[in-house]
């Protein structure tokens, strides 16, 4: 039964295959004519050579449609379309073959010309293999896809190579002079056709990119005075836009489907171009600064550049490293860490205004600075117009304000805004400050400025001589400006300083008009100015002889107040009478006190000599005082620390005596800042030992609460720091982990 039904089964379907490709004909008239329209329509859909003739010179196009169509009533044509598809696979070694060859010759001899000539082999198989229109679609788009799949597997890696090269060498050169490749639009039209264009976009995207990128860099490289933004965009408008049509808006009729068309892949190409100048701008940001301010064109492209390209965190990265290996070392002069660091700030307020960019890189630089001992003396120099090394910290065009002091957010401002997303938890985004308060807020306090303040200005006053009151007036204007900066009661003991030179001269004019003296001290203060360094010099014969008479006269005029001599601070004018010349010369009292003991006996030795003038002077000063006679051919060293008077000069040619000694050249000597807080502190180094003694190990901040319990206690943990390293340095303690212990004895 089963076998049966199933031959009923089969014969119905043969039946029915037949009447449907016999066309209900009488006999087998229909499979005739189908036979007949399968081998034309094969035929003329065969894969031919280049040689051969096309199929519309065998067949007219009725007879050819007609086939077609009869195919499509017996639903033969996907059939059809297999064997064409088979019959096309076989034929594709042939295109393989001169594939092979084209690229051969490619890899030996590099020149493109072969890899467009395979382009256009490739499209002529292409035209000649490609069904004709009135197939419809379906089965053009099913040829298309098929040939173009056999295509890709037989392109080696030399041809993507050989390709690449190509589009390279339609691009316009980097050199304005060179002559431009005239565009080939049927190579381009050839590309889209066989689908190398959607196949290898991001190989032609690449060329672009590394084109922009070797111009930005041949035409940007330090160029850093004008923007050259607008000169790369011009660029890319005239020479690499007509390029990308050529790629991508070939198809375009106007102007507005051009632009539409160009508009995704240019945003990409203007981004890569910003992308390549902010990479190399961050690159030579370190020179970029030290040029500031001819380099501002330089900073207005990076400012520009980090809004379209997230490269701020690279930027903070790179200037961090070369600040480390460049700036912030022992070789570097402060002078030069402190100069680097203001041109710092005011490039990363134009980049940046915000203030997070340098927020992040200025604390490395505030660390390092705030740990060098000369940091503050070179501030307060410049501030003062004392700094001959570099240019002024301050820029005269600023305008002089007060010093600011960070204040909290106002969240009430119609203008504040939130914070950046990339600010750290310790950003606070307050105004911009002058550069001198973002330079006082490196330390905690102001009053280290200050007192440094004091001791400059006691050199500088001390160090003018009694007719150059314009020196006096000078200091005096600074401080008018300083007030300003740091306020009226901070500078009142500055004022002061000032006030005794006034005095000092009205005194001294008062002294000689009762008794001419060649003396002419200045008296200050003792409680007003900063404790100077002691050196008990006792002037020898007539020296001494001038300074009492002065005295018993000061003495007479101001009954209440005693005069205490610091002879090593002064400048003396001496004339030396010898037997055969005479000498004039400016020296410090030291070396003064030393040539008046040879006016007694012409050999001293260099010990005889100190406890002469007393006991408190350095040896090392007492020769370089006694040297200074030497290099004036005055004195001759006879055996070791033994000196002798030469009245005669050893040569036929005396030496030329020198106006002013080297020593005399520097500044009256007094203890820095840091010294000075040193020795206070030394007042409460009991107090601190009596807590390492009881309580073992202590933390500096548990330390500095504990002496603000001590009476009169006023340091800073900054100024605690720096005494505790000295205590350390002198081996009474020693710091492990951050905490402190006792040395053991």
């Amino acid at each position: 039964m089963a076998t049966d039904a199933l031959r009923a089964q089969v014969a119905a379907k043969w039946q029915e295959s037949f009447s449907r490709l016999n066309q209900n004909e009488a006999g087998i008239v229909g499979l005739l004519n189908f036979s007949q329209a399968w081998n034309i329509a094969r035929e003329c859909m065969r894969p031919r050579g280049l040689d051969e003739p096309d199929p519309q010179t065998q067949y007219d196009k009725a007879t050819f449609q007609a086939s077609f169509e009869l195919l499509n009533k017996c639903r033969r044509l996907p059939i059809l379309l297999e064997t064409f598809l088979d019959d096309m696979r076989n034929h594709f070694p042939v295109i393989k073959q001169e594939v092979d060859q084209y690229t051969l010759e490619y890899q030996n001899t590099l020149d493109t010309t072969h890899i467009l000539n395979l382009v256009f082999r490739l499209l002529q198989w292409y035209n000649k293999w490609i069904p004709r229109q009135e197939l419809g679609t379906t089965l053009q788009s099913a040829f298309v896809l098929s040939f173009q799949t056999h295509m890709f597997s037989i392109l080696s890696p030399a041809f993507v190579r050989g390709f690449q090269a190509l589009c390279a060498s339609t691009l316009p050169p980097t050199d304005p002079d060179a002559i431009a490749p005239e565009p080939n639009v049927k190579m381009w039209e050839a590309f889209e056709t066989l689908g190398l264009l959607d196949r290898y976009e991001n190989i032609i995207a690449s060329v672009g990119y590394e084109h922009i990128e070797a111009h930005v860099i041949a035409t940007c490289s330090g160029q850093w005075s004008e923007s050259m933004l607008p000169e790369l965009r011009k660029w890319m408008t005239d020479k690499v836009v007509p390029w990308m049509l050529l790629m991508y808006g070939r198809n375009a009729t106007t102007a507005d489907d051009a632009k539409a068309m160009l508009q995704n892949v240019g945003s990409r190409f203007d981004f890569h171009m910003a992308k390549t100048l902010c990479d190399l701008r961050t690159k030579e940001i370190f020179d970029i600064i030290i040029d500031f301010p001819d380099s501002s064109g330089a900073l207005q492209d990076l400012k520009e550049c980090l809004l379209r390209v997230d490269q701020r965190a690279a930027l903070v990265h790179t200037l961090r490293k070369a600040n480390h290996k460049r700036l912030l070392h022992p070789g570097a002069d402060t002078r030069l860490i402190l100069s680097q660091y203001v041109a710092t700030i005011k490039c990363l307020r134009i980049v940046d205004p915000p203030g997070v960019l340098l927020f992040k890189v200025a604390d490395p630089i505030r660390r390092y600075l705030r740990e060098r001992p000369d940091t503050i003396r070179c501030i307060v120099s410049n501030l003062v117009g004392d700094d001959d090394g570099g240019d002024s910290l301050v820029d005269e065009s600023e305008p002089i304000q007060p010093l600011q002091q960070s204040e909290l957010e106002d969240y009430t401002d119609p203008n504040w805004e939130p914070e950046p997303v990339d600010a750290g938890p310790d950003f606070r985004a307050n105004k911009p400050s002058d550069v001198i308060s973002t330079l006082v807020s490196i330390y905690d306090s102001k009053d280290l400025f200050v007192k440094e303040l004091q001791v400059l200005l006691a050199q500088r006053l001390l160090a003018i001589t009694d007719d150059n009151a314009e020196k006096v007036e000078k200091e005096r204007r600074n401080i008018e400006i300083l007030k300003i900066r740091f306020g009226e009661a901070a500078l009142q003991v500055c004022e002061v300083m000032l006030k005794d030179m006034t005095d000092s001269k009205r005194i001294d004019g008062h002294v000689q008009s009762q008794k001419t003296s060649i003396i002419h001290p200045t008296i200050i203060s003792k409680h007003f100015w900063p404790m100077l360094e002691a050196t008990e010099i006792v002037m020898p014969g007539q020296f001494r002889a001038l300074q009492e008479e002065y005295a018993k006269e000061f003495s007479t005029f101001k009954p209440d107040k005693k005069l205490r001599w610091l002879p090593h601070l002064g400048t003396v004018h001496l004339e030396l009478h010898l037997e055969d010349r005479t000498i004039e010369t400016d020296v410090p009292p030291l070396e003064a006190a030393f040539i008046e003991l040879f006016s007694e006996q012409d050999v001293w030795s260099m010990d005889d000599l100190i406890a002469k003038v007393g006991s408190s002077v350095d040896k090392a000063a007492a020769l370089k005082a006694l040297l200074t006679w030497v290099d004036m051919g005055i004195l001759k060293e006879e055996g070791e620390n033994t000196f002798k008077l030469l009245e005669v000069a050893e040569t036929s040619t005396p030496r030329e005596a020198r106006t002013v000694s080297n020593a005399a050249m520097e500044l009256p000597s007094a203890p820095s800042v840091q010294q000075q807080q040193a020795e206070q502190m030394r007042v409460y180094w009991k107090f601190i030992e009596g807590m390492l003694k009881n309580l073992g190990s202590l933390s500096i901040d548990r330390i500095q609460a504990m002496l603000k319990l001590a009476p009169g206690y006023d340091q800073t943990v900054e100024q605690l720091g720096i005494f505790m390293e000295a205590a350390r340095q002198e081996d009474l303690v020693d710091v492990y982990d951050g905490l402190w212990k006792l040395t053991p004895k």
